[in-house]
């Protein structure tokens, strides 16, 4: 493990750096540094996994260097973008990105990596990085759409409310995010039947569910905000699935806050169905958030 170390002040925002697309996730990160006046930690993994006997096997010192390549590119990035306003580190790790990721990401102020829009078989077998370091931290964890830039978005926070007596940390996390960025917050709900059932309901059962469900929403906001938050927030009540009004609402958005599942479950632990769709196809980067209060131990 090799690190270059500069003195910085409270967690700093960790950064994964692929081999391969990561340009989004450093603009993002380096953004957020900024605006927290914290440092920006950028980590690579290399994974020497045993390689199968009948593919070429590559000398571990080729793959280390070409991974320090990869991260020296990534530092310059950084350094051109954020000057000495903050503080760049870097670390070259052997192990999983996952991995990797995980144990840095402890004592961060954020995890975030770059997503890549792969097709829906090869995200299924190949799961997210993103998803997998959400499934065991309670630090935020941004997904970063390879290829997004903020310039052309409108100043608003979209985050997506579940069960609304349930989603105190989701709605903590937008708050604040719409609050630093100046943004517009946008609470977005969706409820559905199943769909045996869906044609079942009269306009007015629609209008009296959606009613209760936005009673609901606002009385979870003002639990958790003020009332000029509460006043000021645009709450959206949809008849339909979540996922889909979610990746709608990503479109014009320079972040969408959504609930993932609890990360602390021995076995078994995901992020859950409707994280896992969003992160495939959402626009603009996505958050992560914890469903427990977190609150960051930072080590210097």
């Amino acid at each position: 493990m090799t690190e270059q170390r500069t003195t910085a002040r409270g967690p700093r925002i960790v950064v994964g750096v692929g081999p391969e697309e990561f340009g989004s996730a450093l603009a993002f990160a380096a953004a957020e540094a900024l605006r927290a006046g914290c440092g920006l930690h950028l980590v690579h993994s290399v994974d020497l996994t045993p390689i199968p006997a009948d593919h070429v096997l590559i000398p571990a010192a080729d793959v280390e260097a070409w991974g320090a390549e990869r991260l020296a590119e990534a530092v310059k990035m950084a350094d051109d973008v954020v000057g000495d306003a903050v503080p760049v580190t870097h670390e070259l790790v052997r192990g999983t990105p996952v991995g990797a990721l995980v144990e840095l990401g402890r004592t961060a102020r954020m995890v975030v990596v770059e997503h890549r829009h792969l097709s829906r078989l090869s995200r299924i077998v190949n799961r997210t990085v993103a998803g997998g370091v959400a499934a065991h931290l309670r630090v935020p964890v941004v997904a970063v759409p390879s290829g997004w830039r903020p310039e052309g978005k409108q100043r608003v926070v979209v985050a997506g409310v579940d069960v609304a007596d349930r989603s105190d940390e989701v709605l903590r996390a937008a708050l604040a995010e719409a609050h630093a960025r100046g943004a517009q917050l946008r609470l977005v709900h969706s409820w559905s039947l199943p769909r045996p059932y869906e044609g079942a309901l009269t306009p007015e059962d629609v209008q009296r569910w959606s009613d209760s469900a936005r009673a609901e929403v606002c009385a979870a906001l003002d639990r958790v905000g003020d009332l000029t938050a509460a006043t000021d927030a645009d709450v959206r009540v949809e008849q339909g699935r979540a996922a889909e009004s979610l990746v709608q609402g990503s479109a014009d958005a320079e972040l969408l806050v959504i609930g993932r599942h609890d990360p602390l479950v021995p076995i078994g632990s995901h992020i859950g169905p409707v994280a896992r769709a969003v992160l495939r196809e959402a626009r603009c980067p996505v958050l992560l958030a914890s469903p427990r209060p977190h609150r960051a131990v930072y080590h210097p």
